[in-house]
């Protein structure tokens, strides 16, 4: 059996896309008497998904944990999920060992932190589960978080990516198109606490983050859950200003980490800019301090 907060996560994730497909995208004609709900009702999803109505309540409470593989794909075609939530959808349902609350520090192998020495020359990042910073190379530190000391990563208390975005003005302002990835950020964090139900860490984040965030707070509550390893990042640099950088992810999925690459496009501004951020390493002109930042705006 679930615990109750593993079934409050697959209950609360089947509502929400419940609430978020109307009848109409479902192939439902509407009825005659007034709809209280704009997405479908229980008993409309079981139909469409060919389970019992009592089934689907217990799913959604956790009793019924375990569903075959056969139901999670009814139910994810019936709730026009794409195939990140669909795999969202089956960890959530997924029959869980019972696991001892843990806050286990993530380590870095010395082989990736090798590899990130090895591609001085490109922007890279380490980050966990929980996205703290394990580890980033000097171009990766100064094109992300030159006001943070570049040693922060092998402190007790690490940089936190999420934490930064909506808690760290400077960190915050760096993106010009912050809604965008807040929201990946956001996904990120929904799928990581339903692969790690028991890291006690983790949940203490997310509670602090919904606490001192009132945006963090309404993204959660809308569960989003998208999975990409390749974005464009709009930048704010204060130190070189605009840009425009692709951003790749790589999993080690043995660990349960990611390694953020940055790079632009050969012969472009962007390329130029990365290249001034760069030189000016070289000249001791980066990181930047606080007091640097302010005189860049």
């Amino acid at each position: 059996m679930a615990t109750k907060k593993e079934a409050n996560d697959l209950g609360g994730f089947l509502r929400s896309r419940r609430d978020r497909l109307t009848p109409e995208a479902a192939g439902i004609r509407p009825g005659v008497t007034r709809r209280r709900v704009p997405g479908l009702r229980r008993e409309e999803l079981a139909e469409l998904a060919g389970v019992s109505v009592g089934y689907l309540t217990r799913l959604e409470q956790g009793v019924g944990a375990g569903a075959s593989g056969a139901v999670i794909d009814a139910l994810a075609a019936a709730l026009r999920l794409d195939p990140a939530e669909h795999e969202h959808l089956r960890v959530l349902a997924a029959p869980r060992r019972p696991a001892h609350p843990h806050s286990r520090r993530s380590t870095l192998r010395p082989s990736v932190g090798e590899l990130l020495a090895a591609i001085a020359g490109t922007p890279a990042i380490v980050i966990d589960h929980r996205a703290d910073v394990l580890a980033w190379n000097r171009l990766g530190h100064a094109l992300l978080a030159g006001h943070v000391d570049p040693t922060a990563p092998d402190t007790p208390i690490r940089p936190n990516i999420a934490r930064m975005l909506f808690l760290d003005p400077h960190h915050r302002a760096l993106y010009r198109d912050w809604q965008a990835k807040a929201q990946v950020t956001v996904a990120a964090l929904h799928q990581a606490v339903a692969r790690h139900p028991a890291d006690r860490e983790l949940e203490r984040l997310v509670g602090r983050l919904a606490v001192d965030s009132p945006e963090f707070a309404r993204m959660w509550a809308r569960r989003p859950v998208r999975t990409c390893s390749y974005y464009l990042r709009e930048l704010e640099h204060p130190l070189v200003g605009r840009m425009t950088l692709a951003n790749e992810t790589v999993t080690l999925s043995d660990d349960d980490q990611q390694i953020g690459l940055f790079y632009a496009r050969p012969g472009t501004s962007d390329a130029d800019a990365l290249a001034l951020l760069a030189q000016s390493l070289e000249r001791g002109l980066a990181p930047h301090t606080s007091a640097q930042k302010e005189n860049a705006r």
